[in-house]
């Protein structure tokens, strides 16, 4: 008992951590600059298709241009940083949603009846596949999975933990292929053209073997959570009985279900309409100037992409609107104003680990300690004798020691596509089965990593759902996510090595070796 009181004294509070981790960054960047620790870097120029080589150096912030940039930057980073708005916006429309009555119906449908293994499962699965939308699904379905949890009578942090897992785990695994994709498919191309300048890359070649790690991923995270966590955290549950007595859904719930789905359905049919290139005045939400239709509707440009979150929160309103009309919950405007602001009771907490967290991101960026070790990665990859399956090895293994450091996709395969495409080519291994692997690897360091901008979010509700005095440090947080990369890191290396071996398609006239 004396043991367990002195470990809570010594915990650490995620800000804190958070302030601990910026100092150090401090101390070290100081200190590695001294010392002239440097990085050699080979980018391939998309104008003259050939190396560009650079210097990536540590840039102190034990100095006067260190300073001043934390103090220049701060404020406006904080504003700027995308987990921030997003999330401030989204939170309107959930606010909407469960004030209103929604929610609270339509998760109790769902949960009421089904099996719970079946609604994690469905969860899983939902998560994995909007990963087509981004980083935007985390500030989306990290609330909305708590709250599903919470009214079905269940742990809200169960709800947390397996759609981060799910979100972060399938970061990497697109059956359809995602606008990060079609820029990394960009820098593989142009890898491989630098050995062979007439190869191309198809936008089918990924489909076989993504759709194989996106099915039984989600299986495996479901056992995960329903076998291993739900005991784990059983300490924590919520008695049913504390939780609210048992919700009958009448008439009035039913007729604000109607009208929530029938005004939902329009608004949907209506966007969807605008996505669609080609029909008499469609298409007016895409970026025509892009080729690939993915590009077209989450290019930076684009107005579906630019908008989606506020788009989103749109609809989540209408939901929650037209289902208080229905039954009742929403009678005049005053109500519908209160519901709007309902999520943001109490997120002072999150603004301030948002806040600390954005400041850590912001300084560990500048110093450039992240682009250096994935230079040196880089290194190792253009000195490399490996061939086969070692060669594959290495590069999933560089992968996700890369990510934990610089978690940006396209940062990282800019300085990695043009050493690690030419390597794998010369070894007879086909450039879309690099690209396979490298996102592959990705998928099972992301959810460890605090440098990854929605990892605070994750945190953050684990924390507004804690029903324990104990805090809910980063530690514990990262630990949580251990037994998911765990089995990311053996389900999707099993997979690879099957692939390679077995030589099984990995897309659409596509094959692991050349």
């Amino acid at each position: 008992m004396k043991v367990n009181k002195l470990k809570e004294k010594i915990t650490l509070h995620p800000i804190m951590t958070l302030l601990l981790a910026s100092s150090i960054i401090f101390l070290l960047s100081g200190i590695l600059s001294i010392f002239g620790v440097q990085a050699t870097t080979k980018v391939i120029s998309k104008t003259t298709f050939e190396y560009n080589t650079a210097i990536e150096e540590i840039s102190s912030l034990i100095s006067i241009d260190g300073i001043k940039y934390i103090f220049t930057s701060t404020v406006s980073n904080f504003m700027a940083f995308a987990p921030l708005s997003g999330l401030i916006i989204i939170l309107i429309g959930i606010g909407v949603m469960e004030k209103s009555g929604f929610l609270k119906t339509t998760f109790t449908i769902l949960t009421k009846r089904s099996k719970k293994y079946t609604v994690t499962f469905i969860l899983v699965l939902i998560c994995m596949i909007l990963g087509i939308i981004g980083d935007l699904s985390y500030i989306i379905m990290i609330p909305l999975s708590a709250l599903l949890f919470q009214y079905g009578k269940r742990n809200p942090n169960i709800g947390i933990i397996a759609s981060f897992a799910a979100l972060s785990c399938g970061t990497g695994i697109n059956a359809i292929l995602t606008s990060s994709d079609s820029s990394l498919l960009s820098l593989t191309s142009l890898a491989a053209n630098m050995i062979d300048p007439s190869y191309i890359i198809e936008t089918t070649s990924f489909i076989f073997i993504m759709s194989i790690a996106l099915l039984s991923l989600s299986f495996f995270i479901t056992q995960i959570t329903e076998k291993y966590l739900v005991l784990k955290l059983d300490n924590y549950e919520i008695p049913a009985t504390k939780i609210e007595e048992e919700f009958a859904i009448g008439k009035k719930e039913k007729k604000g279900l109607a009208l929530a789905f029938i005004a939902g359905f329009i608004y949907v049919l209506i966007f969807i309409y605008n996505i669609i290139p080609g029909l008499p005045l469609s298409g007016k939400l895409l970026d025509d100037s892009q080729i690939f239709y993915i590009d077209k509707l989450f290019s930076y440009n684009s107005f579906f992409n630019t908008g989606f979150i506020f788009i989103v929160t749109i609809f989540f309103v209408i939901l929650g609107l037209f289902y208080g009309i229905g039954a009742r919950t929403i009678k005049n405007n005053r109500d519908l104003c209160d519901d709007l602001g309902h999520s943001l009771d109490g997120v002072g907490k999150i603004l301030v680990l948002i806040f600390f967290s954005s400041v850590f991101i912001n300084i560990f960026k500048y110093t450039n300690i992240g682009t250096v070790i994935v230079g040196w990665l880089s290194e190792i990859i253009s000195s490399t004798s490996f061939v086969g399956l070692p060669l594959i090895i290495l590069i999933f293994i560089i992968s996700i020691i890369a990510t934990i450091f610089v978690p940006s996709s396209i940062n990282k395969w800019t300085i990695l596509s043009g050493v690690t495409i030419p390597v794998f080519m010369n070894s007879g291994i086909s450039p879309e089965f690099s690209q396979v692997i490298f996102r592959f690897g990705e998928s099972v360091s992301m959810g460890l990593t605090p440098l990854f901008a929605y990892f605070i979010i994750y945190l953050a509700y684990l924390e507004k759902y804690n029903k324990n005095k104990k805090t809910i440090n980063m530690l514990k947080a990262i630990k949580y996510q251990l037994p998911y990369a765990a089995l990311t890191f053996v389900l999707l290396l099993t997979i690879i090595i099957v692939w390679y071996i077995v030589g099984l398609p990995i897309g659409i006239n596509t094959m692991p070796s050349l």
